[in-house]
């Protein structure tokens, strides 16, 4: 699929598509084509966080592409290596005393996994319908965000076919119904497949059919099942199919699951079918939309008339993490549910050098705080596996993992890539959202639960870290994914105490800090925190007034690259502000521009990136421009993120960027429109939280704020700030103010 091309094409279709929703409904929260899927980068996307459907929408023979969140390669693996720790002091000589071959070297042997990889998530597999053929008219497929329901309609003849489908999170099952008024009815042949790797298929009850097997020889079993329900028409089960005919009316139900949680796979699936076919179509219907809409209509956008394709874009993403992340499922993977691969790229794993954070960055303020919870509850089956990895690898107390994880919460070191391998920062990074949750939620429980985590990430550089010219340093380090160059044009990607590092570290030990001082415990261990805060190394500008990326000035083998990590203090951090340090965020300026001019943000996350970055600055022409870009480059045509291939986190970071346009929230202050582009003239949104856990709700004209409204869920306390206007606020709980 090629990038960029498709943007004016798609925007066309749905704008002007008419069909068969209500003129009534927004056409914002709608995406419409006039014809089925060619691609999977044209299909639509369902889920309810353990099941996703790609539907494809063809005629006669529709292909509806499967996933469930469990069916991951494999069991976990002990992948710690076991010559690390002693070969420690020898890897970090070489760093410090610039011998990087040999660095390199070592590391590759004796400090990459054993295995080198990870598993990886897999396809589940299709579902085909074949059914009547013909020559299709007024074909319309339509996905409504505002209830999760995917509608399909078309002519044939003198008569009309309808589908209507949806993911129920209440009853996990995915529901669809076929409908006709043609009077021979519907013949109908579901087919599911799946491409390998798979042990058994045909019959598991009355007009049921399975299909399942073994994940690996170390693995564990899956399963999926499809049920149909034939009005005015019969069903049987032949072989492996189910045969319908003569039906006016089809529902199926549909769902899959794996033994990696719970056992008795193929009883608890047969029950969970069971359930859904004693519920009428419209209970089932009803207890859905009622469901999705819980989370789906807190919040509300509405941008100026030329801003509609960035006002869907952003009901998409508030979509696709609903869809993508529930209390108890898996946490959101570099593809979200939505994976047609048994091989995708990158093992669609969560990479945790910015990609899996980024997912959950608009979490929060998004009013989703639940959807938030399944980073947390991995954080925790990471645990025991990083301190395993902290002490073989290591010799240290506490919790380390690298740059990826996956589903058992591997945290060894992924791959031997050098420029992103080595690096020990991403259960700190993680953790940074649990202090995030509880700032928005003020949940002293949660607190009490997550904090055990976050110290655990502490406590491993308080043995970890290396001082130096009095300064304590990450060592070995990297700068995720990016390379320098030295003086004699040696290229190098090891380092000690990189930029991001010290950032991150700040927040990590800050956060626990102030976690121990809310939760009364802990305080000799808080005063360690505060003195490894002290010697670590500020950030320093460099010749080009960048800030710098690594403790020397070095030159950058690929200028334009897509990562653009030291910058982690500006966004999410809030380490630098333009307020507050004006030189820092001058050079952080000039380090986005550096990075453009060279090509940089041609990625989707790294453009999305960017844009919350120049929202920080207050710079809401630039943020607005790059998020064009997104949509013009980065931008498929069932509007997933294209990093390229498909990514999902782009999704997600663009509209946290959107936000940051509009609010920005600490636990000092509330900005309100502080990066409002010309481009987005009037405008409201209500439904967006701020620390604190009040809900705000904004509306401009001419862009200039008219109204702003605050409700505290919690007693708040924060000072509201428009331009050169500041308001000291403190509300009890359920009080509001109106500006």
């Amino acid at each position: 699929m090629q990038r960029g091309g498709f943007y004016g094409k798609i925007k066309t279709i749905m704008d002007t598509g008419k069909g068969m929703e209500s003129k009534m409904k927004k056409q914002t929260e709608r995406i419409r084509f006039t014809e089925p899927a060619k691609c999977w980068e044209e299909a639509l996307p369902l889920g309810n966080g353990k099941l996703g459907a790609m539907l494809f929408s063809e005629v006669g023979a529709e292909r509806i592409q499967l996933n469930e969140e469990s069916v991951w390669y494999g069991g976990l693996m002990d992948r710690n290596n076991p010559d690390a720790k002693a070969h420690l002091q020898e890897f970090r000589d070489h760093i410090f005393e610039g011998r990087l071959r040999e660095a390199t070297e070592l590391a590759l042997n004796v400090f990459s996994g054993t295995p080198q990889s990870m598993r990886q998530y897999q396809n589940l597999g299709d579902l085909t319908i074949y059914s009547n053929g013909g020559a299709v008219e007024d074909y319309e497929r339509c996905l409504d965000l505002s209830e999760a329901v995917h509608r399909v309609s078309y002519r044939i003849g003198a008569y009309h076919y309808t589908r209507e489908q949806f993911i129920s999170a209440p009853d996990n099952v995915l529901v669809m119904r076929y409908c006709t008024d043609a009077p021979q009815g519907i013949g109908m042949t579901p087919l599911m497949t799946r491409a390998r790797f798979y042990d058994y298929s045909g019959k598991a009850a009355e007009n049921t059919i399975m299909l399942g097997g073994n994940l690996a020889k170390e693995g564990y079993d899956f399963c999926m099942m499809l049920r149909a329900k034939a009005v005015g028409g019969s069903c049987k089960v032949l072989g492996e199919r189910l045969v319908i005919e003569g039906a006016k009316e089809v529902l199926f139900f549909f769902t899959a699951g794996t033994t990696f949680k719970e056992g008795k796979l193929k009883e608890r699936l047969l029950a969970c079918l069971d359930a859904a076919a004693e519920q009428s179509y419209e209970e089932l219907y009803a207890r859905h939309v009622a469901d999705y809409k819980s989370y789906y209509d807190r919040m509300h956008l509405e941008l100026t008339e030329t801003a509609e394709f960035a006002e869907r874009y952003f009901n998409f993403g508030r979509y696709l993490m609903i869809c993508s992340s529930r209390p108890g499922t898996l946490p959101i993977t570099l593809q979200g549910l939505w994976n047609k691969d048994y091989l995708p790229p990158w093992d669609s794993k969560y990479t945790i050098n910015i990609n899996t954070e980024m997912n959950y960055w608009p979490a929060e303020s998004c009013n989703l705080s639940e959807c938030h919870t399944p980073l947390f509850d991995h954080l925790e089956r990471m645990l025991p596996n990083g301190q395993r990895t902290a002490e073989v690898m290591y010799g240290c107390s506490g919790f380390v993992a690298h740059h990826n994880t996956d589903i058992w919460g591997d945290t060894a070191v992924q791959d031997i890539w050098e420029p992103a391998s080595y690096w020990v920062m991403g259960a700190a990074w993680l953790c940074t959202h649990q202090w995030t949750h509880y700032t928005y939620t003020k949940d002293t429980e949660f607190l009490k639960k997550a904090y055990p985590v976050m110290r655990e990430a502490a406590k491993f550089f308080l043995d970890f870290l290396v001082e130096k010219d009095g300064k304590l340093l990450t060592c070995p380090s990297v700068s995720p994914e990016n390379t320098y160059i030295l003086p004699n044009g040696q290229r190098g990607c090891l380092t000690a105490g990189a930029t991001m590092d010290n950032q991150i570290l700040r927040d990590l030990m800050t956060q626990c800090i102030r976690s121990a001082e809310i939760l009364g415990i802990d305080e000799p261990l808080a005063e360690e925190f505060a003195k490894v805060i002290e010697k670590l190394p500020e950030n320093q500008i460099g010749k080009y007034g960048q800030l710098m990326e690594w403790s020397e000035d070095y030159e950058e083998a690929e200028p334009g690259h897509r990562h653009i990590s030291h910058l982690y203090g500006l966004h999410p951090s809030h380490q630098i502000t333009p307020d507050g340090t004006p030189e820092l965020s001058k050079a952080a300026e000039i380090t986005l521009q550096r990075r453009l001019a060279n090509g940089g943000g041609h990625t989707g996350w790294s453009r999305a990136w960017i844009i919350n970055m120049y929202a920080r600055l207050f710079k809401g022409e630039e943020a607005h421009e790059n998020l064009v870009q997104l949509f013009k480059k980065s931008t498929l045509p069932n509007l997933f993120d294209n990093h390229p291939p498909f990514q999902i986190d782009g999704n997600f970071g663009a509209i946290a960027g959107m936000v940051e346009m509009l609010v920005q929230s600490s636990e000092e202050r509330t900005l309100l429109l502080p990066a409002l582009p010309s481009a987005w003239k009037n405008g409201k949104v209500s439904g967006l939280k701020i620390v604190g856990g009040a809900e705000l709700a904004l509306e401009w004209k001419d862009g200039v704020l008219v109204k702003c409204t605050v409700t505290a869920g919690l007693p708040l306390e924060t000072v509201l700030v428009y331009k050169d206007d500041k308001r000291k606020l403190k509300l009890a709980a359920g009080e509001t103010y109106q500006w």
